[in-house]
């Protein structure tokens, strides 16, 4: 996964739990991102016995998977306590807890199946991640899994890093990367699991302009939460010149394009 910036796990919590009650409002590439998954997930076969949701959010995945039935349950846990309590609220027949993507507080082969969408890109170590999805399945469960890969967000990057350069800045660029299409089956295939589905694609967001583009990601908890960002005039420089770059570079008749490459894949356990 290229260099990547370490990031700050609490931050990160913070940041999306302080916009739980905002979610839903902002995410309409993250709900565009659910209906896919769901969709092929459905054209595998309905989902039964006991589903554990990771990075559950809202519990949107959850809910456009049918929800809580007599012959299926799910576990909704999250890293944001505010996003946890979201999900319980709208899914009051589940089970939820907080609970970390890297270290599952669960017993081994305790579920059917294991889903999840938007939240493995905040993985830096996506083998040891989907070697704890292993671990929690019964032996014949699925994994679905929707995350962004490489070129998520590409105009943006592009044009932080270009600006840190132009800047002199003295800090690297701490924009994140992203996993590859690639970087995902291998990790799967880390874990001993075996893919059935896999499917790329791309969903463009538009946006008057590059601030409201940065506050629709602020709404939504998807901050800068790399570890050592830099702070202070230096990064207010290389702002204002990254938004005038993003604007010179991309700018369309439609606005400013945020671009999303969108990973979906599942998997089964042997």
């Amino acid at each position: 996964m290229g260099p990547v910036s370490a990031i700050d796990g609490r931050l990160l919590r913070t940041h999306f739990s302080r916009h739980a009650d905002d979610y839903d409002r902002y995410a309409a590439v993250q709900k565009r991102v659910v209906a896919q998954l769901a969709a092929r997930l459905a054209a595998c076969g309905q989902l039964t016995g006991l589903v554990l949701d990771v990075g559950t959010g809202t519990g949107a995945l959850a809910l456009e998977l049918g929800g809580v039935t007599a012959d299926r349950r799910f576990v909704l846990t999250d890293l944001a306590h505010g996003m946890t309590r979201a999900a319980a609220q709208r899914l009051p027949g589940a089970m939820a807890c907080d609970g970390d993507a890297r270290r599952f507080p669960f017993a081994d082969e305790s579920f059917t199946a294991v889903v999840s969408s938007s939240v493995y890109q905040w993985v830096d170590d996506l083998p040891n991640a989907f070697r704890e999805v292993s671990r929690v399945l019964h032996p014949g469960g699925r994994f679905a899994v929707a995350l962004f890969g490489e070129r998520t967000l590409h105009e943006l990057r592009t044009a932080h890093r270009q600006a840190v350069v132009e800047c002199n800045s003295g800090h690297p660029s701490h924009a994140q990367n992203f996993p590859s299409p690639s970087e995902v089956t291998l990790a799967l295939d880390a874990a001993g699991l075996i893919l059935r589905d896999f499917a790329c694609s791309a969903e463009i967001d538009w946006h008057p302009d590059v601030p409201a583009l940065l506050r629709q990601l602020k709404q939504i908890g998807a901050s800068n939460a790399a570890a050592e960002r830099p702070h202070g005039l230096a990064s207010r420089r290389v702002m204002q010149r990254m938004l005038e770059i993003y604007e010179a570079g991309y700018r369309l008749a439609e606005g400013i394009p945020a671009t999303y490459e969108v990973v979906c894949a599942i998997a089964e356990k042997p």
